[in-house]
């Protein structure tokens, strides 16, 4: 049974410090010790809640996000996720490391007791903001086996979402990240970035710019950012409490 969700934000090597603590800044945390052969992980424990976010240090490639399903059973769920088209790329006890039919990498591990969902970070205004989504990018050409593959995985309904290019997983009450599926309009292979939830869209990416972000376009319901490392994400107008964009 699926019970929590980790975002992994997979930072290149050159920019790994600066990254995560542009990332603890953004979402109020303060830094588990560093652990792995090479010191290439740390999680950003929330003030509240359960840890739900965590940062790897990538030795090759332009790095990006990945995302992380605990299990009570994670070979068992690994085992689900292959039925429905994964490829295992890597295995050891209480991980598994696998790829969706379009390519997109994501990790299946053994639930540690997570339940607690974090709640919104305060800015000294008085704003709130929250990293609550991480959003699947993925190729037109095998986007809907993709949300197939993904509902089905996680047992989350899929619904039409705001725009024509997106479709959302309802997630449960108390699950730290919603999943979005953006259908890309090129042929980029599937990736995945992080989305923050705020009250105020224009005030949190002037906040995120004094931290070291690039603004790179801005929509009517989203501002496009890069942190320090070049990783893209974004700041969104949607309800911090509830995710759900107003109106």
């Amino acid at each position: 049974m699926l019970r929590w969700l980790t975002a992994f934000v997979d930072v290149p090597a050159p920019f790994a410090d600066r990254d995560v603590a542009f990332w603890q800044a953004v979402t109020g945390s303060t830094l588990s010790a560093r652990r792995g052969d090479r010191a290439q992980f740390v999680t950003l424990l929330p003030p509240t809640g359960d840890a739900y976010l965590r940062a790897q240090t990538v030795f090759a490639g332009d790095g990006g996000s990945h995302l992380d399903l605990h299990a009570d059973e994670p070979e068992a769920l690994a085992a689900h996720a292959r039925s429905l088209g994964a490829t295992v790329r890597y295995q050891e006890p209480g991980l598994v490391v696998l790829e969706s039919p379009a390519g997109l990498a994501f990790c299946v591990v053994a639930a540690r007791g997570e339940a607690v969902r974090p709640a919104p970070v305060t800015r000294d205004d008085g704003s709130r903001s929250v990293v609550d989504q991480l959003c699947l990018d993925l190729p037109a050409g095998g986007y809907e086996r993709e949300c197939d593959f993904w509902s089905a995985l996680t047992g989350w309904q899929l619904r039409p979402g705001s725009r024509p290019e997106f479709h959302y997983l309802v997630r449960p009450a108390g699950m730290p990240l919603r999943l979005l599926l953006q259908r890309l309009g090129d042929a980029r292979p599937a990736a995945a970035h992080l989305d923050l939830a705020c009250d105020d869209v224009e005030a949190e990416a002037a906040w995120h710019a004094a931290r070291g972000a690039r603004r790179s376009h801005r929509t009517a319901d989203w501002i496009t950012l890069r942190d320090p490392a070049g990783l893209p994400y974004c700041v969104t107008r949607r309800n911090p409490d509830t995710g759900t964009t107003p109106g």
